[in-house]
């Protein structure tokens, strides 16, 4: 997992499609999807880290453009 449409296929391989149209809302909203997913065990503690890292750079990569 590299990249946030890999996170959009591994949330879609359980049924959830994230799409508000703000991009930071997406990805935090994708983050809490990631989280139960986790506390439910239903993915691994190393594909968990990897998204939660892939999300949160995206994150900041998004406010970093509004802030300019």
């Amino acid at each position: 997992m590299n990249t946030v449409y890999d996170v959009r296929q591994l949330l879609k391989k359980y049924g959830t499609i994230i799409y508000i149209g703000d991009r930071v809302a997406d990805l935090e909203l994708m983050e809490d999807e990631v989280r139960q997913l986790y506390e439910s065990k239903l993915i691994e503690t190393q594909v968990f880290q990897m998204a939660l890292l892939i999300l949160r750079h995206e994150a900041q990569i998004e406010r970093e453009k509004r802030e300019r």
